[in-house]
C-alpha cells in the first residue's frame, strides 16, 4: 500500500495533466466547458476519480451535462495514455469522470440563506410599532416588592 502522500501528489499531477489535455489537445467541442475540480487516487493507485464541472455557454443557458459526460467518456482512453505517458508510474490508473455538485448545492444554499434574511427582514419591519399584547412587564412581582414599588412612587 502506498502512503497517502504519495497518493495526493499522484493526484494533483493527473489533475494538471488531464486538464491540459483537455483544454488543448482533444478536440471535443463539447468539452468547451468542462473544468476538472478535484481528483482523489485510491491509496493503491489504482484508481483515480475526476470531479468535473461544466459551464454553459452564457449564464442563462444550462450547460451541457450529458454530451459533457459522453465526451469524457470518448476520452477517456486518450486521456490515460497521456497521463500514464507522462507520470512515470508502474502502473497507470483507471480514470473515472463524476460530475462535480458542489457548485450546485452551493447555489442552493445561499438561495436559502437569501430567502431567511428577506424572512427576518420582514419580521423585523413588522416587529417595530409593535406594542405587547397584554402587561409591558410580563413577570409577576412578589406582594412584598409591590408595596416597597408604590410607596417609593409616592
Amino acid at each position: 500500500m502506498a502512503d497517502p502522500a504519495r497518493a495526493k501528489r499522484l493526484a494533483k499531477r493527473i489533475s494538471t495533466l488531464v486538464a491540459s489535455a483537455i483544454e488543448y489537445e482533444i478536440k471535443d467541442p463539447r468539452l468547451a466547458g468542462v473544468t476538472i475540480t478535484d481528483v482523489k487516487v485510491t491509496n493503491d493507485l489504482h484508481d483515480a476519480t475526476l470531479y468535473y464541472t461544466v459551464m454553459g455557454p452564457s449564464l442563462s443557458e444550462e450547460p451541457d451535462y450529458e454530451g459533457a459526460a459522453a465526451a469524457l467518456e470518448k476520452a477517456k482512453g486518450v486521456l490515460r495514455s497521456k497521463a500514464g505517458a507522462a507520470l512515470g508510474v508502474r502502473f497507470t490508473p483507471t480514470l473515472t469522470f463524476q460530475r462535480d455538485t458542489v457548485p450546485d448545492a452551493a447555489a442552493k444554499m445561499e438561495e436559502l440563506l437569501a430567502r431567511a434574511r428577506a424572512a427576518d427582514e420582514e419580521l423585523a419591519r413588522v416587529r417595530e410599532g409593535a406594542t405587547p399584547a397584554g402587561d409591558a412587564d410580563p413577570y409577576r412581582v412578589p406582594v412584598e416588592k409591590e408595596d416597597e414599588q408604590d410607596q417609593e412612587q409616592d
